[in-house]
């Protein structure tokens, strides 16, 4: 989507990774060629620059995805299939959802969930309200684990806050500079049976602390080496996973009470949070 009429457009990351050359089609089937002017695959976006055609170009008008309700009508605008501009349907099915595109991929906090059709091709387009205005990025479908296939009514999409939030940085200086999410500090590893056996911890599950970041959060609460983090505001942390689940939903400056064993001794420690580093 076009975002800003210098030519600035909005995509995932996954769209455009590795390309060797970008290309644009217009709405009136124009063709002009393209420069990625800086990606964040940790949100799965990216920023696509075009020349701008002579003329005014029409650019979409980014809502405040914190208003959308459950039940509210949507509408996901992409390209299917590679059928160009397809619009199809469905409501707000839920909100706050987080959600992993998988090993290695990007973490979305505060995704939607929608029923409105996303298929291949949808990625990077537009979910909007019935006004027109974008409220989120449709970027992935859920899979059924049982068959392995997209699972139809369940699609996701980063939130137009999240958009606001990152894209001005990205045309700014070419990348992310603030991250807005939170963050502890420390360097971890998983606990598991083996290396509970191992390290003679007291429980065999956590998430085990390898080092602090000197002076960061952990650090200057009194968080130390071989901690072992079970739980984060009565949120189960059973693995990297789950804690990175825990710390999604918080802000940099928020206080967590991070329960943890030191050897035997179970203990809760308030953690005053810092500011994830962008990569």
């Amino acid at each position: 989507m076009l975002i800003d009429p210098r030519g600035y457009i909005v995509t995932n990351n996954h769209v455009v990774n590795g390309a060797q050359a970008v290309q644009v089609v217009l709405y009136d089937g124009t063709s002009v060629p393209a420069s990625i002017a800086g990606t964040d695959a940790p949100d799965d976006l990216a920023v696509v620059k075009i020349q701008p055609p002579k003329g005014n170009l029409t650019v979409a008008t980014l809502g405040d995805s914190s208003k959308l309700r459950v039940g509210q009508e949507v509408l996901a605008i992409g390209n299917p299939l590679g059928i160009t501009q397809t619009v199809t349907n469905g409501i707000v099915s839920a909100l706050e959802r987080t959600v992993s595109e998988g090993q290695g991929g990007a973490v979305i906090p505060n995704a939607i969930q929608t029923d409105a059709p996303i298929n291949p091709g949808n990625s990077g387009g537009a979910l909007v309200d019935l006004q027109g205005t974008l409220v989120g990025i449709p970027t992935l479908t859920a899979i059924d684990p049982e068959f392995n296939t997209p699972a139809n009514g369940v699609g996701f999409a980063i939130p137009s806050n999240r958009v606001q939030f990152i894209v001005p940085q990205i045309i700014q200086t070419g990348k992310v500079t603030h991250t807005g999410r939170a963050a502890l500090g420390i360097r971890v590893a998983d606990v598991d049976p083996t290396l509970a056996a191992q390290d003679n911890l007291a429980v065999d599950h956590g998430v085990l602390i390898v080092s602090t970041v000197p002076n960061g959060p952990a650090a200057q609460a009194g968080l130390q080496a071989g901690d072992v983090i079970v739980s984060i505001d009565n949120h189960a942390v059973n693995d990297t996973s789950s804690l990175a689940d825990a710390l999604v939903s918080k802000n940099p400056g928020e206080t967590v009470a991070v329960q943890v064993y030191r050897g035997k001794q179970q203990m809760t420690v308030n953690v005053k949070l810092g500011e994830l580093q962008a990569s």
